[in-house]
């Protein structure tokens, strides 16, 4: 529970000095090669020393993007939705509205240099917010993200609810996570989300959870603040 606190392997990437990390919140869809641009920028800022760490909260209009270790019988559907070709680690997912993508863009030199670290705080990120709704959740051996596990008369099942996928560039994160709170989820449809085809892909709406996106973002921003230290709100179209 968010009530409880967190373990000294989880809390061990918080700063040492405990500079806040900047939280910034999109309106609107965010087209994806802005984002990745204003990624790349902060990222060069952040190792630099010139900009301080930062969350980009967004969303994106429909699209798949595609990680390093994705394999191309994993588009299904090709003429669906844009693809782009990025990156971060893992492999095809979707994008989309009523879906709340984090860009976390975190300094590693002053979190210990640890990214399975950084990859295990992010699930256990997504997981407490989550805990927040009441979805129990959790990760799978040799599944990347955070799953939930469904069950009704005689049958049993395992859904992801939200993706993980990073990269570390001079020790500096970007990219980061997405959570599915209302998407459309036949739009998961044209690939095999995450190269896994036997386990499906749910949201908070599906599972009957009533959140809306502020709903969301405030859980995410509470259990950052517990899982990395604190945050300072930064308006979205602040990017010096």
């Amino acid at each position: 529970m968010l009530s409880e606190p967190l373990s000294e392997a989880l809390s061990s990437l918080h700063r040492t000095d405990g500079r806040p990390v900047e939280w910034c919140v999109a309106t609107g869809l965010v087209d994806y090669d802005l984002a990745v641009a204003e990624m790349e920028a902060r990222v060069a800022a952040i190792a630099s020393g010139a900009a301080a760490e930062r969350v980009w909260l967004l969303e994106h209009p429909p699209l798949y993007t595609a990680g390093v270790s994705s394999r191309d019988a994993d588009l299904l559907d090709a003429g669906r939705f844009p693809v782009h070709r990025t990156g971060r680690g893992g492999q095809f997912t979707y994008h989309g509205p009523g879906q709340r993508v984090a860009y976390v863009m975190l300094d590693l030199n002053a979190r210990g240099r640890d990214v399975r670290g950084l990859v295990r705080s992010l699930e256990a990120w997504i997981i407490s917010a989550l805990d927040v709704f009441g979805v129990p959740a959790g990760t799978r051996e040799g599944r990347v993200g955070v799953w939930v596990e469904r069950k009704g008369p005689g049958w049993t099942r395992e859904d992801k609810i939200a993706a993980i996928g990073v990269k570390v560039r001079k020790w500096v994160s970007f990219h980061g996570i997405s959570l599915n709170v209302e998407p459309d989820l036949d739009h998961f449809n044209g690939i095999v989300p995450c190269g896994i085809a036997e386990h499906g892909v749910t949201s908070l709406v599906d599972l009957g959870v009533l959140a809306t996106m502020d709903d969301a973002d405030a859980a995410l921003k509470a259990s950052f603040q517990r899982v990395f230290g604190g945050t300072v709100d930064v308006a979205s179209d602040t990017w010096a």
